[in-house]
């Protein structure tokens, strides 16, 4: 293949913006906001510096509140002292003529007390998902999460319109709300997890109110072009949720109803696991929702060059989003570009502090050199 010809190497129109490449840098948490008030830190800056080569960034899930928090060391987007660590992040990878989203994030019920001054953390329903989480003191057990009352709902949605104008002061490009991988709103989405008989429970227009509430409430803030979504159809049997043969067509709905906004984009993964065992999951999500959604379609999950580069050529997919090569190849693009190898990340250190395993990858030109 042509490098100049590379579907992925083509520039995008992403509503308002133009992206110079189609390689998209996914949200991967990290965990290296280790202070209290969970600021993003020098170390960010450069993190996020290194690889506005990606057509665009997304940051790693910031959470919308404190009662939004699962993990320890992610960072937030709902203070003044966030606003600024990450001003000077967004003001670093314009610099460097890149291009960067937010990514509003709610982890439910995976999540522990130890993070809520020992309250229950929310979900639709009191079902514990059976998951660990990584607390202050190692790896624990989830607990059964707290019902949401219908204040609690309305006080999130607001907490999520907040967070979206946070980003906004903070110079962001746009913001994607990561409505995936068995957090809040997929909590509210599965039929498992969701046992609700008020309007945000039941049927399936119902168990996706809440989401659309949210869309409805950051469109106030920013306009629909500047909104990305996340979905995770196929997820089954990770992060506590358990799909059933509703999920499909709850994603289905979602989906096909978000073709009266105009969105960004949505973003959609790849099943994390082989489901072809399982009758009403899809095995191949972006051939399946490309003929339902007519927006900009992002896929994720697995993607290498060559197939990121055929899922585009296919037609099935408009841009491909990539994570773990780029922990290690901050360069990714340009690696693309002049099929260089990649270079090997290394998971003992995808979640620890420090620069070690973060900032400290080199570029190939001076990996060639060491």
């Amino acid at each position: 293949m042509d490098t100049e010809k590379q579907a992925l190497l083509q520039p995008y129109k992403l509503g308002n913006l133009s992206l110079k490449n189609r390689i998209i840098m996914a949200p991967m948490t990290r965990s290296r906001a280790d202070n209290p008030k969970k600021v993003p830190t020098d170390m960010h800056v450069e993190y996020y510096r290194q690889r506005a080569g990606a057509g665009l960034i997304i940051t790693e899930g910031s959470q919308v509140s404190e009662r939004a928090v699962g993990y320890v060391n992610t960072p937030g987007i709902h203070t003044a002292e966030q606003v600024e660590g990450w001003k000077k992040v967004t003001e670093a990878v314009h610099e460097e003529d890149g291009k960067i989203f937010m990514q509003l994030w709610h982890v439910g019920r995976i999540s522990h007390p130890k993070f809520h001054h020992g309250e229950k953390p929310l979900a639709p329903s009191a079902i514990n998902p059976n998951e660990q989480v990584y607390t202050p003191e190692g790896f624990e057990k989830t607990t059964e999460p707290k019902e949401m009352s219908m204040q609690e709902i309305q006080e999130t949605i607001q907490e999520f319109k907040h967070a979206a104008q946070m980003a906004k002061d903070a110079g962001f490009d746009g913001i994607e709300i990561h409505s995936s991988n068995g957090y809040l709103f997929h909590q509210f989405f599965n039929k498992n997890a969701n046992q609700r008989t008020d309007d945000y429970g039941g049927n399936i227009p119902n168990r996706a109110r809440f989401f659309f509430d949210v869309l409805e409430a950051v469109s106030e803030v920013w306009p629909e072009n500047q909104i990305g979504c996340r979905f995770n159809p196929s997820l089954h049997k990770s992060f506590g949720i358990v799909a059933s043969e509703e999920s499909i067509p709850t994603f289905d709905y979602i989906i096909e109803k978000l073709n009266a906004y105009d969105l960004a984009y949505v973003h959609l993964s790849e099943p994390f696991t082989d489901v072809s065992y399982v009758p009403y999951l899809e095995t191949e999500i972006a051939r399946h929702y490309r003929k339902i959604y007519k927006g900009t379609l992002m896929i994720n999950n697995g993607f290498d060059r060559e197939s990121g580069n055929k899922v585009i050529e296919a037609g099935d997919a408009d841009l491909v989003a990539y994570a773990k090569w780029f922990i290690s190849n901050p360069d990714l693009p340009k690696r693309f570009e002049n099929k260089w190898p990649l270079a090997e990340f290394d998971q003992d250190t995808f979640y620890t502090p420090g620069k070690e395993g973060y900032t400290d990858y080199p570029v190939y030109e001076e990996e060639k050199v060491s």
